[in-house]
């Protein structure tokens, strides 16, 4: 008796990871979530689905579900500087600044781009015109 494969096949795979990618390149992160699902759901422990499914996540403003794709990359690869940043980002949006603060520092020292740079300054405004 043969059992039927669960999941999609690998080039599902690959055809729904890159409709996702699609799908948020065009502002569409809901319709990306849907394209991703089934690849997500079949291979949870795959950092770029991971970090596909968080950029979606953050563009849809699911910022908790964002920050648990990110915190997923991290367990995943420790080095992902991308993810750090992003992390930062849907804490800063969580109003979770001390948080964002480090992630975004981390980030930045990893790979000093502009934009992350640029985003730990912004936290870092915010937090003092808090404290002011």
């Amino acid at each position: 008796m043969t059992s039927e494969p669960v999941g999609p096949s690998p080039s599902e795979k690959v055809v729904g990871f890159r409709r996702a990618e699609r799908l948020l390149a065009d502002h569409r992160p809901l319709d990306a979530l849907q394209a991703l699902a089934p690849v997500l759901e079949s291979q949870p422990n795959d950092a770029s689905v991971q970090l596909l499914a968080g950029r979606a996540y953050l563009d849809s403003a699911q910022l908790t579900k964002a920050e648990a794709a990110f915190c997923r990359v991290l367990e995943l690869d420790p080095a992902d500087h991308y993810a750090r940043f992003a992390l930062g980002k849907a804490l800063h949006r969580q109003g979770r600044l001390g948080e964002a603060k480090g992630q975004l520092q981390l980030a930045t020292v990893m790979d000093p781009r502009p934009e992350y740079q640029e985003a730990l300054g912004e936290v870092r405004a915010r937090i003092a015109s808090i404290t002011d």
